[in-house]
């Protein structure tokens, strides 16, 4: 007997209940795995997001990692800093806007801000699956126990792109 294909749909009901689970979570986000297996070489994912969700600037060096983007729902602030903690660009990502996603090359620093509750990301990375280790986040950026410092930090980020 054939096995039969394994096929996901993100729809609607999906980034609802992704959504109310990241609601509850501490980090105020929640990943929803397509792969079936992190050691895949592959790794795809949608990531809901609620504003206050807390992104350290990081890059994906060790191990050597790019990563793809596109928003689904939502709106996020794309921070990218040379390595002396420069912001260099910023955009905002929106899936109504002329900018709905983007990719990012191994090396590079950069930041997220979440700017709207459920927000939602599709994310395709390469694996298998690397927790960031703490040579890959900047020594600028708050460390993620530090409250009031990553609240400080992420206001700043959203004043950012309210001039925008």
């Amino acid at each position: 007997m054939a096995v039969k294909p394994k096929v996901e749909f993100i729809d609607r009901e999906l980034m609802t209940r992704v959504a109310e689970e990241a609601r509850l979570s501490p980090r105020l986000r929640k990943n929803y795995d397509f792969h079936r297996s992190t050691d895949e070489p592959i790794n795809r994912l949608i990531n809901v997001m609620h504003r206050g969700t807390y992104v350290p600037v990081h890059r994906h060096l060790n191990p050597t990692r790019s990563e793809s983007v596109a928003l689904l729902k939502g709106r996020v602030g794309v921070t990218i800093y040379d390595d002396e903690g420069n912001l260099v660009e910023c955009r905002e990502v929106a899936p109504a806007s002329d900018c709905v996603g983007f990719d990012i090359e191994a090396g590079v620093w950069h930041g997220l801000v979440v700017l709207e509750d459920d927000t939602v990301l599709f994310e395709i990375k390469q694996g298998p699956y690397a927790p960031i280790v703490a040579s890959n986040i900047a020594s600028w950026t708050p460390a993620a126990d530090d409250a009031v410092a990553v609240e400080n930090f992420i206001k700043e980020l959203e004043e950012k792109f309210t001039k925008l």
